[in-house]
């Protein structure tokens, strides 16, 4: 019987996809892990907690499959938590997410997997996976396009999505909750998890204020051309395209376009001034192992939640960068984040944005 291990949470999501699997015949593994939170934060975080891991047990115990719990605190917090802090010290705006889908789940945790016999991983991720005609293994956006989250996975290449399965990707979410209902799993009515787990209840700047409070500096707020029209309270407080809450006086409406962190300054402009038709990224991971051979046309997402816009993508230096020309100016272009590729349904890999 082939072996499979679910990574869970204790959200409905990974719940039916450890259901799916044992329906399908397969020989199913529970497997969770135990991240770091703030000390005496553990029950605030976004997922994760002890309640969360409770769950996880109760639908394991439902679903007759073996659970067992890993200890990622100190790798997560080295290499998930000080990604973040890391970025934010550079005037980025990072998204942990995409440390912690290459290096925590699809690592740490598919070499646990792994180590247990396992033939493949599966998580509760909304995407698809399927074999191509010439061998490779395609990644493709969700059914439920509202709960796509391919972005996110674009760090993955051949070797670990022969080990990938994604059983909810072919599902809207809404049946998801029916088929958790009819298998009498207590996640059913959970509500869905958010990103950014460690944040232990607040937003980003009530974290960074109480682990990084030095990067919190005041400085000045210009203009692209030098002018100083106030400050600002620590660059980490703003992000690109944001209009309130600036704290400058102007008879137009001022936009944040830039934060230098050398300088410690925060550019602001008009609208007009807002977006750029031209991005660069880095680190760029190919979901065929294989750059393409010259620039093609492409849908490219810029963050998370944005919708796809239509541009020119071209491969630099065997593929390890891209320069990235849209059609049409973008507002919040980001460094820190990813932009991301697409055809179609297929996701064709990604890099972060400088």
């Amino acid at each position: 019987m082939t072996k499979v291990v679910v990574a869970m949470s204790g959200g409905v999501d990974s719940s039916v996809a450890a259901a799916l699997l044992k329906e399908q015949g397969y020989e199913v593994i529970g497997m969770m892990l135990r991240l770091w939170s703030e000390p005496g934060k553990e029950d605030s975080n976004r997922c994760c907690t002890p309640d969360s891991m409770a769950q996880a047990r109760r639908v394991a115990a439902k679903l007759d499959i073996p659970f067992y719990v890993i200890d990622a605190k100190d790798v997560f917090r080295e290499t998930v938590v000080e990604y973040f802090l890391d970025g934010y010290a550079r005037g980025e705006t990072p998204n942990p997410c995409l440390i912690c889908n290459r290096k925590i789940r699809w690592t740490f945790l598919l070499e646990h997997a792994l180590a247990l016999g396992a033939d493949y991983m599966a998580t509760g991720h909304y995407v698809r996976v399927r074999d191509a005609k010439n061998g490779k293994r395609e990644l493709l956006r969700a059914v439920d396009r509202g709960k796509d989250q391919s972005y996110v996975l674009h760090v993955l290449g051949q070797e670990k999505l022969k080990h990938a399965l994604f059983p909810v990707g072919d599902y809207i979410k809404p049946e998801i909750r029916q088929i958790a209902e009819k298998h009498g799993l207590p996640t059913a009515s959970r509500k869905d998890s958010q990103d950014l787990c460690f944040l232990a209840g607040g937003d980003y700047r009530n974290f960074l204020q109480r682990n990084a409070a030095h990067m919190l500096k005041p400085g000045e707020i210009i203009t692209r051309e030098g002018k100083v029209l106030g400050a600002h309270n620590g660059l980490p407080n703003y992000t690109i395209g944001q209009r309130k809450g600036l704290g400058v006086a102007s008879p137009v409406p001022l936009y944040v376009l830039g934060k230098d962190a050398v300088t410690n300054t925060l550019v602001v402009g008009t609208q007009e001034e807002l977006g750029s038709r031209d991005l660069t990224a880095h680190d760029v991971n190919w979901v065929s192992g294989v750059p393409p051979h010259g620039a093609f046309h492409a849908e490219v997402k810029i963050r998370y939640t944005a919708k796809e816009a239509e541009a020119l993508v071209m491969p630099m230096d065997n593929g390890s960068r891209v320069q990235v020309r849209f059609d049409a100016a973008q507002r919040d272009i980001t460094a820190g984040q990813a932009a991301v590729f697409y055809q179609g349904d297929i996701m064709l890999g990604g890099g972060l944005i400088r």
